[in-house]
Order: structure tokens, then sequence, then C-alpha cells
């Protein structure tokens, strides 16, 4: 707990949904403090203006409303992706890689605006708590964090709702009525979790999906794309040049034309418990398709088995808040170093929740069609080197089988 002694400013994290509006005159109302508001555009699709006129409604003074897609996209998003991230085997981690860049930014506006706190919405049931607040002590270790849903006694919805109404701070209908499930969203993906869809036994709703449409509603002819990637990032689609932000918009209108990207799992939470999701990464896996697409012609075999071998550390990293810690800039470091050579056009065609590759090619392409061909391949191969090749692979497996014949014992 706090007091007003001990808070001065405070910088929040602000939606301008419930949830934070609510955390905002809590805030003035126990800390006795000043509020600053800090609202990121991350491409959620939702116009934010409301949100700076919600916070000067509370006569909040410092109002930070920021557009922040194309640093997204680029320093962290495509980061991500040069990994071929998936947390579990199938979590893009759209959530998990939006954390580190709020937290970034809202410790420099602290900085800037003389805070001696930052404030975050997360509950204490959830991952998020965990992304802002290590992201928040990597970069100011002796920073103060306030997390509301830690501290209040409104641990219930109709708690929260009874305090709105007595704080004059507008509830929506659906918020009212008890909104069927709960929604993240931002360039990269939208999440929604909870209530109706806490059950995984139970297909969700068409109603739950925000970002595409469903496979069978996409069109019976296959859109054919085109993807330029320059040391490994995507620069191009269809042979326009974008930047991040507009090329990774762009695909996302491709996926949800073509129902792609649709994922429901149930995950573990870095907290403990499991958790069912219904994500939509549109844009998101038709470039991981392709980015992989682009790596079996210019990766090195070992190097990329390196790589895979190392991912599911990385996404661990990632999802746990961990952006900022040493060992995921060391892995960064590795996997930035192996996409020099990952510079090439791939060809993907999209049909019904369905990306393939097509075609490949690059100038630093690695097949070499003389060493693969069945014809005569002029002397780039000798089959003969393999006898040898085999019989010194072969050599643990046969001193094995003899030791098993003369009934060795362990």
């Amino acid at each position: 707990m706090g007091s007003s002694s001990d808070v001065k400013k405070v910088v929040l994290a602000y939606s301008g949904g419930l949830d934070t509006s609510v955390i905002l005159r809590w805030l003035q109302q126990h800390y006795g403090c000043e509020v600053v508001t800090f609202t990121a555009d991350l491409g959620q699709g939702e116009e934010l203006e409301p949100a700076r006129r919600k916070a000067e409604q509370f006569g909040v003074k410092e109002i930070f409303v920021e557009d922040l897609r194309e640093e997204f996209v680029k320093d962290y998003v495509f980061p991500m992706f040069r990994a071929n991230t998936l947390y579990e085997g199938q979590y893009l981690l759209g959530t998990s890689i939006a954390r580190p860049l709020i937290s970034k930014r809202q410790i420099e506006i602290a900085e800037a605006v003389g805070a001696d706190a930052v404030a975050h919405g997360a509950t204490g049931k959830g991952n998020d708590q965990v992304r802002f607040e290590l992201s928040y002590y990597a970069l100011k270790p002796d920073v103060k964090v306030i997390a509301p849903w830690r501290e209040w006694d409104l641990n219930s919805r109709t708690k929260l709702l009874d305090f709105a109404e007595k704080n004059q701070i507008p509830v929506t209908k659906d918020k009212r009525g008890e909104a069927p499930f709960s929604v993240d969203a931002n360039l990269l993906h939208s999440s929604s979790e909870g209530k109706i869809l806490e059950d995984p036994a139970v297909a969700p709703d068409e109603i739950v999906f925000q970002r595409t449409i469903s496979p069978e509603a996409a069109p019976d002819k296959a859109t054919e794309i085109t993807i330029d990637f320059k040391h490994g990032d995507p620069v191009a689609l269809n042979g326009e040049e974008l930047s991040p932000a507009t090329l990774l918009t762009r695909l996302n209108a491709l996926g949800r034309d073509n129902g792609i990207g649709r994922l429901d799992i149930v995950e573990n939470r870095f907290v403990g418990m499991k958790s069912r999701g219904i994500y939509e990464t549109p844009g998101g896996t038709i470039l991981l398709h392709a980015h992989r697409s682009m790596e079996t012609i210019t990766l090195d075999r070992e190097a990329g088995h390196l790589k895979d071998s190392i991912m599911p550390r990385y996404a661990e990293l990632i999802y746990n808040g961990l952006w900022f810690s040493p060992e995921r800039h060391m892995l960064q470091a590795l996997i930035d170093s192996s996409q020099n050579s990952v510079t090439g056009r791939v060809r993907m065609k999209l049909y019904k929740g369905n990306v393939v590759c097509v075609g490949r090619e690059s100038p630093n392409s690695l097949y070499d069609a003389r060493v693969v061909t069945f014809e005569d391949d002029e002397g780039a191969y000798n089959q003969v080197d393999a006898q040898g090749f085999i019989r010194l692979n072969a050599l643990r497996l046969r001193l094995g089988a003899n030791i098993g014949r003369r009934g060795g014992s362990t």
C-alpha cells in the first residue's frame, strides 16, 4: 500500500476503458497524487482521441497519446519474427511483444515529467503484470510500481461498476451487461479470453473473431502474393516497398480476407495456471511462413538447426516478460547474425485459411541444382563418397549392436 507522502506523480498506462478509468480515479483518491496518462497507438484499431478527452474530464493536465506503430513493428515484431518465434509451438506472441514497448515509453515519460511512480491495469492473475513490471525494473531499477488490482478491494465486476457510478465514470452498455469475453488487440494480433471462452471443450462462436473471416467464407480462388526480404526483414509486398507498419497492415488485410491466422489454444501462463485463448494473427501467420521459406534456401543447415533449437527458449523469454534481459539480448545477437544472407523474394499462395509457399529465390541461395539433380551432375557430387560417410555414421550403431548380441549388461 502507498500513501500521499511517498507518491507525488504517477504515469498510468491508460486505454480509456472502464478498468483504467477506474484506476485513474482511484489513484487520485487513494494516493492523492497527480496522474499523468499515457495511451499508445499500437494499431489496436480504435480511435484514441476519446481516451484523451476522458483524461481531460478527470482533470489530468499531462496527457500523452502517441502513435508507436512503426516502432512497434520495426523494433519489436520484426526482430521476433527473425527467429520464427512461437510459444509452445503455436502462439505468435502478439500481446507479449507489445508490453516491453509500452513499458519503455512509460518509463521515458516518467523521467521526462519527473514522476516518481508508474502504474498499470493488469490483474494479479495474468502474465501482463509480470511483463510490465520486469520491463520497468530493467529500465529503471528504483522505480515505484503501483498495481491497483493487487492493492484495492474492488475485487469483483460489481464493485468496479459501483465505484464507477459513484465517481461519474461512464460505463458503456456492453460493460454494464457483462461483456462475454475480453479483447486485447494491436497491429500484430487480437486476443479474446474469459467468460464464454473459459471452457476449452466448447468451440468459440463466430462473434469472437475480430480480425478474420472464417476459412469457409473465404474466396474459392487463391490469392497469390510476393514478399521481398532484406537481411531477414520484409521490405516489399508485391514489388512495392513499404514501411514496416504499412506492410504488416497490408498483410493483415490479405490474411483477413482469406481466413488466415485463427488459433484456439490452451497455454501455460508464467504465473502457473493454464489459460484458453482465441488469437488472430493474419499478417503475422503469412509472414512466419514466408520468412521460414526464405530461410530454407539462404541459411546453412547447421545455422538453421541451431536457430530452431534456441527458438523455444527465446519465445519463453518474450512470453515471460524478459525482453530487456541480458539473455534475450544475447540470443537476439545470435539470431540477427544469422539473417545477413536472408535476402530475396518468396511467392505465397493464400487460400481458405492456408498459407503455402509456391516459389522462392535469392541472390544468396545455397540451393544448387547441379548437386541435387538426378541427371548427370558433371562431377559436382561423387555418389561413391556416400559409402564412407554412411559407414562412419554407422560405427557406433554397429558397436552397440555387437554388444547386444554378446548379451552385454548395463
